[in-house]
């Protein structure tokens, strides 16, 4: 376990945005970027044990029951979130995961302040949360769009000043406040090229079965790229924190991307290490006792514990 925690490690390493660091996206993440020497056809191999070890540390996770995860995921559109959830946390027990996609506020939310509705949606302890867009929208969509800022019905005196740089430190105090409580946060920038966007854009107008996933929107919205590079750039310099990393995945390849995406969550949980509950002695004697009785009602001729025999084991006094 020590050298598959390491190795992924050293994957995620290149990806991870140095707390306190400027970043410049263009510049300094490559949405092609892909180990040196890994082939696709090894990638799924290694997407396939990522799930795998996902699976085993979420059981983990609910059985400990004291530490919850959120995984938040931005990326412009066609940037494989909704894939990458998919392929992902295919292993995984959907009971102990919950997906939340943020749409445009509700009246209900606008009612309320800007991080009320990604509050109310977080994980419970022992589960997984996926935010599909998370509370980055606000210093994203909202920056970029500033009409935005007048439905949120603010008060003049919240428009004014450095207003983004207060979104900034109020989502790092409420990312810190979670951490401190319990919840680890795993933060998923993906980043796609404008002309990869371009050609998966083209493949849901040419596939029958992708029209539905695309909105002429979508293209409206690749006017604004450049604001939203500057947007992006910013919002990672300033709240890739120490208890609360940004990871900028290359998405332009979709099964690295993945393996990435895998590997940063699987990292996560590593880290946190759950472990199953480890019952008392007197409750060990309860269950001693019942086993006993169960054994005493096989029927003539089969195992009295069929679990067991299977598994070569030696039946405890």
């Amino acid at each position: 376990m020590a050298n598959q925690a390491k190795r992924i490690a050293e994957l995620i390493e290149p990806l991870r945005v140095e707390p306190g660091s400027r970043v410049d996206l263009a510049k300094d993440f490559d949405p092609r970027y892909k180990r040196r020497g890994l082939k696709k056809k090894h990638g799924r191999e290694l997407l396939e044990t990522g799930i795998a070890l996902l699976a085993d540390y979420q059981r983990r996770l609910a059985a400990q029951n004291t530490y919850g995860v959120l995984l938040c995921l931005q990326a412009l559109d066609a940037g494989g979130k909704d894939g990458t959830i998919r392929h992902v946390m295919s292993g995984v027990n959907p009971q102990g995961v919950h997906v939340s996609s943020f749409k445009v506020p509700s009246s209900e939310e606008l009612d309320h302040d800007y991080l009320w509705r990604y509050a109310c949606r977080l994980p419970a302890r022992g589960d997984i949360g996926i935010f599909n867009r998370s509370h980055y929208e606000e210093v994203l969509v909202v920056r970029v769009h500033q009409e935005n800022l007048d439905r949120q019905r603010l008060p003049e005196s919240a428009k004014s000043g450095k207003l983004w740089h207060r979104r900034y430190r109020e989502i790092n105090e409420w990312e810190r406040y979670l951490t401190d409580n319990g919840f680890k946060i795993v933060k998923l920038f993906l980043n796609l090229s404008k002309e990869e966007q371009r050609t998966r854009f083209l493949r849901r107008i040419d596939r029958p079965d992708r029209n539905w996933k695309f909105s002429s929107a979508d293209v409206r919205e690749r006017k604004f790229w450049d604001d939203y590079q500057k947007a992006f750039s910013e919002m990672l310099s300033a709240t890739s924190t120490e208890h609360a990393p940004w990871y900028v995945i290359p998405a332009d390849r979709k099964w690295f991307g993945r393996i990435c995406a895998a590997a940063v969550l699987a990292h996560t949980l590593i880290e946190i290490d759950p472990q199953y509950p480890t019952v008392s002695d007197e409750r060990r004697l309860d269950l001693l006792a019942v086993r006993r009785e169960l054994e005493d009602e096989a029927p003539e001729g089969a195992e009295r514990d069929p679990y067991a025999a299977g598994h070569g084991k030696k039946r405890k006094a």
